[in-house]
């Protein structure tokens, strides 16, 4: 992908310069207190130096899916103080998105400011599938940074949509990839071009619907392809097997059958199961075969046999892509599937494989464990971002800022 970097950008010079950048500052909430920090984390390198280069920052993110308008409970006010503390600087929150206040605290920025806009996804325009509607907000965007600002896009997390603060301003403004986008980049084309076998996947997560198209298009590529969560029920289903009353897509029946039927030689499913009577952190955990579970229980985590059989697969491994928990890792007693598939990801990475943690729940995961995030080659930010690239969608974020 030939794109312009910041490093292109900071060459050219940004001193007293206005710089919008897409950050992806989506982090978990709980009652306004951040859970996981790591997109926070994860966007400082580019905003700390577009900063110490004197540049008039201008960030955009969002925060949930608020339902077409200002909403409190998504206000990226625990964000703005969380970047601040990060950044080392006092990061001002606009209280609007590109309306008077916005406007007022862009004029006022000095050099090395950074000013967060309030949550971009409070103005409905910026997910509007009208392509006016969108540039309209993209313009108003363009303006809080001036003739000669330019658009930094590093919310690798939002690539693949083509929302106004992702995609249209990039078509107003020079564009280049941040150190995140940039560094995402590189590690997915070093999953799909120059690949070191053997490979291997680990998919998890509730739904096979979610991750049906990487499925088809990684069983092709991979040495094999580890399936748990709550998406292995439907695949031990489609074997025949009773699951209880575990998480069952009857619609991906067919599907499944047809996946093993094609690939049985490459999908791994698990061997034995974690279950219990109820969906609950309190719930008694008990281990079955896989072709065992009772019709009253659920299966929460794949259990230890299988992490064993896993993990035998995953020692071999040159290189190595995890998407999706391998259970309910948020409770204690169902956690244990996850963690030992994480530790043998960590141990083949020791001994020289290439291991990327796609995203999302497993990013979570590994923090919540107490696992070393170094123990990864990479932890990705943007898990359906990074399945659809492996899916070998075009990402219209991407897309945008490799045009000239």
């Amino acid at each position: 992908m030939a794109v312009k970097t910041l490093s292109d950008l900071l060459a050219e010079g940004v001193e007293g310069r206005g710089v919008l950048v897409r950050s992806d500052l989506n982090v978990p909430l709980d009652d306004g207190v951040i859970t996981d920090p790591g997109r926070i984390i994860a966007s400082v390198p580019t905003l700390k130096a577009l900063s110490d280069a004197g540049a008039k920052v201008v960030v955009t993110a969002h925060l949930g899916r608020p339902k077409g308008g200002p909403d409190p409970k998504f206000s990226l006010a625990p964000v703005a103080a969380a970047l601040g503390e990060k950044l080392g600087r006092h990061v001002q929150l606009a209280g609007d998105v590109v309306g008077t206040d916005a406007l007022a605290r862009a004029e006022g920025l000095t050099d090395g400011d950074v000013l967060l806009l309030e949550n971009i996804r409070f103005d409905p325009r910026e997910t509007s599938k009208d392509d006016n509607e969108r540039l309209a907000l993209a313009k108003a965007l363009v303006e809080l940074v001036g003739d000669d600002g330019a658009f930094v896009s590093d919310g690798f997390g939002v690539v693949h949509r083509k929302q106004a603060s992702v995609y249209d301003v990039a078509t107003l403004l020079p564009h280049y990839a941040g150190t995140l986008v940039a560094t995402e980049v590189k590690v997915l084309e070093q999953l799909t071009s120059s690949t070191q076998r053997p490979y291997a996947v680990v998919l998890g997560g509730s739904k096979v619907s979610d991750k049906l198209a990487v499925i088809e298009n990684l069983a092709t590529k991979a040495d094999s392809l580890i399936i748990g969560g709550g998406m292995c029920f439907t695949f031990l289903a489609a074997q025949g097997l009773s699951v209880g009353t575990s998480l069952l897509q009857e619609e991906m029946l067919d599907t499944c059958r047809d996946l093993l039927d094609k690939y049985g030689d490459v999908i791994h499913l698990p061997v034995d199961i974690v279950v219990a009577e109820k969906f609950a952190a309190d719930a008694t955990p008990e281990t079955v075969a896989a072709d065992q579970i009772p019709a009253d229980k659920m299966g929460l985590d794949i259990g230890p046999e299988s992490v064993k059989r896993f993990t035998t697969l995953l020692s071999n491994a040159r290189t190595i892509f995890w998407n999706g928990p391998m259970g309910v890792f948020e409770f204690p007693a169902f956690a244990a599937g996850t963690k030992g598939v994480a530790e043998a990801i960590i141990g083949a990475t020791a001994k020289g494989a290439f291991s990327v943690v796609g995203g999302g729940d497993s990013a979570a995961a590994v923090r919540q464990l107490g696992l070393p995030e170094d123990g990864f080659s990479h932890i990705s930010t943007g898990g359906g971002a990074s399945l659809e690239y492996l899916e070998g969608k075009a990402l219209p974020g991407l897309e945008i800022i490799s045009s000239t």
